[in-house]
C-alpha cells in the first residue's frame, strides 16, 4: 500500500502529514510520498520527511503511483486521481460539480467533513481540530485589530460550537466580558461553564436529525433573534462570527445596519465568510472597513497556524487511515463502520452519499 500526500499551493500553509506522523504508517508495512517542498510553509523539510522514511517524489509520480492521496483543500481537476481513493475535505453538499466528476474518474473519494458526530468519530474529527485552531487565532487577530481600551473588552461570539466555545475560553484568558448567542439550547450550559454569558432567544427549533448541528429557523424566531444580536452587538467591541448550517448559505446576523450603530474601532472576525458570512458587509478573504468598523472575512484562520494545525490534522488523517488499512499494509473498507460509510462519497463509478445525492437531485429538478 503506497500513501502520498501532495503540496496544497496557493495560500495554503498547512500539510496533511509531517514527519511526526510517517513512522506509525510505515510500521503498518505502508510506504510514503511526499511531493517536494510539500511541508515547507509548515516547517518540515524534504529532508526531515526522508530521515522519517518518507520518499521524497513528483506530483505527478504520487498521483500515478499511490493507492491513497491525501489531500487537505479539494482537488483541481488536474489533481483528480482517477480510479485510486482520496481523502480530503471536499465540501461535498455544495461542491457537487466536483462529486460528479470524482465519481467519473472513478475516484474512491473519502470527505472528512462528513464524520458524525459521535464519541468514537472524535480521533477523525478534522471539523473540530481546525475549529479549535481558528476559534483561538480569531480571538488574537481581534485584540490586534480593535481599538484599544482601558474597560475589558466585550465580546460578543455568534455560534457556540468548537470555534465560538474556543473563543470564548480565549477571550475569557484575556479578560473579556463574554456574550455567545447560539439557536441550540444545549449549547447554554457550556458556554455558563466557561465563563460566558448565554443569550438565548425563545423558541428556537432543533432538529435530532442533525447530529448537534444548528438548523434553519422560522421567520419569526430570525425576527426576535435579529432584535437580540442587534441590541448586543452595538454594545460589543469586537463580534466573532461561527454560525454555520451544513450544506447551506451562513445566515446573516449581523446587518449594515448593526455594523453603523457600532462604537467606530470595533471588529468583527467572520469565520463564516467562506459559506456567505454572519455579517451582511462580509467579503471572502477580505478586510472590509465600513463607518470605522474593520470586517474580517477569513474562514481559514487555521491556515495561519500551520505547524498545529497539520500536527492536528496528520493525527486525524492517521486515525482514519487506520480504519481503512490493516496491519499488513492490505486494504479493508469496512462500510459497516460508521465513520467510513458517511464519509465516502463515490465509489465504483457513482455517487453513494445519500445527503449528496438528494441535493444533487433537487438541482437537477
Amino acid at each position: 500500500m503506497i500513501i502520498g500526500v501532495i503540496r496544497e499551493g496557493g495560500k495554503e500553509n498547512r500539510v496533511a502529514l509531517l514527519p511526526e506522523h510517517i513512522p506509525s504508517l510505515l510500521k503498518k508495512n505502508v510506504a510514503v510520498l511526499i511531493e517536494s517542498d510539500a511541508g515547507n510553509s509548515s516547517c518540515a523539510s524534504n529532508l526531515e520527511y526522508a530521515e522519517a522514511g518518507a520518499a521524497i517524489q513528483t506530483r505527478e509520480h504520487i498521483l500515478q503511483n499511490a493507492d491513497i492521496i491525501l489531500k487537505i483543500n479539494p482537488p483541481k481537476e488536474d489533481e483528480i486521481p482517477s480510479g485510486k481513493i482520496l481523502v480530503s475535505i471536499l465540501n461535498p453538499l455544495t461542491n457537487t460539480s466536483l462529486v460528479k466528476k470524482l465519481a467519473e474518474s472513478g475516484v474512491t473519494a473519502f470527505s472528512l467533513d462528513m464524520i458524525p458526530r459521535s464519541t468514537r468519530a472524535q480521533a477523525v474529527d478534522i471539523l473540530s481540530s481546525m475549529a479549535t485552531i481558528a476559534g483561538y487565532k480569531a480571538v488574537l487577530v481581534a485584540a490586534m485589530s480593535a481599538s484599544g481600551t482601558i474597560r475589558p473588552s466585550r465580546v460578543l461570539i455568534l455560534g457556540a460550537g468548537v470555534a465560538g466555545l474556543q473563543s470564548l475560553a480565549t477571550s475569557r484568558k484575556l479578560g473579556a466580558v463574554v456574550e455567545v448567542f447560539d439557536v441550540r439550547p444545549a449549547a447554554k450550559e457550556e458556554v455558563i461553564s466557561l465563563g460566558g454569558k448565554f443569550i438565548e432567544v425563545e423558541g428556537s427549533r432543533d432538529d435530532a436529525s442533525a447530529g448537534g448541528y444548528a438548523v434553519e429557523q422560522t421567520e419569526d424566531y430570525k425576527k426576535k433573534q435579529g432584535e437580540l444580536i442587534h441590541k448586543h452587538a452595538v454594545q460589543s467591541n469586537v463580534i466573532i462570527c461561527t454560525a454555520q448550517i451544513p450544506g447551506k448559505k451562513a445566515p446573516v446576523l449581523i446587518s449594515k445596519t448593526t455594523v453603523e450603530k457600532m462604537k467606530p474601532g470595533s471588529v468583527i472576525i467572520d469565520m463564516a465568510a467562506g459559506s456567505g458570512g454572519n455579517c451582511e458587509l462580509t467579503r471572502k478573504d477580505e478586510t472590509v472597513i465600513h463607518n470605522q468598523v474593520r470586517i474580517i472575512g477569513n474562514s481559514n484562520f487555521p491556515s495561519k497556524m500551520p505547524l498545529d494545525a497539520s500536527k492536528m490534522l496528520g493525527k486525524n488523517y492517521t486515525n482514519f487511515l487506520d480504519l481503512m488499512i490493516d496491519n499488513e499494509g492490505n486494504l479493508n473498507l469496512d462500510f459497516g463502520d460508521e465513520i467510513v460509510a458517511s464519509t465516502c462519497i463515490t465509489r465504483n463509478g457513482e455517487i453513494i452519499n445519500e445527503r449528496v445525492m438528494e441535493i444533487i437531485s433537487l438541482e437537477e429538478t
